[in-house]
């Protein structure tokens, strides 16, 4: 026997098969079509920063669930515009929007709001 037996190898000389069967490759899905629950969730409600919960305790507004609905459909029709950060008024108060990350920034009630400048929004919506 002069054939070179590997370690592993059972057969010297075994015959390898005829074809071999590949199976096809799967493309993984795009995000992008198939968006994450997560950015679905994100998309759906509305945030707010931690800036935001102190300026509306301090200043005493409260948000009823019709007020956050309506406040979500704001967000959505200033998005679909484009808009970046939006100054929304909503029952008499004053929210910043990042519309993007759908996060209140700030808050401010009426009082707050006479006289005030609002800088570095790009657009405005007064919800009813």
């Amino acid at each position: 026997m002069t054939e070179r037996i590997s370690i592993g190898q059972l057969y010297p000389n075994a015959v390898s098969p005829a074809s071999t069967r590949r199976t096809p490759v799967q493309q993984p899905v795009s995000t992008s079509d198939n968006p994450t629950f997560q950015k679905l969730f994100q998309e759906q409600f509305v945030r707010f920063s931690h800036h935001a919960e102190v300026r509306l305790k301090e200043r005493g507004i409260q948000l009823k669930p019709e007020q956050l609905n309506k406040l979500s459909n704001a967000i959505d029709k200033v998005a679909a515009k484009g808009a970046k950060d939006a100054l929304m008024i909503l029952g008499g108060n004053a929210l910043i929007v990042n519309v993007p990350n759908r996060i209140v920034v700030t808050a401010l009630d009426g009082n707050s709001m006479s006289e005030h400048v609002f800088t570095q929004i790009d657009s405005a919506i007064i919800i009813s």
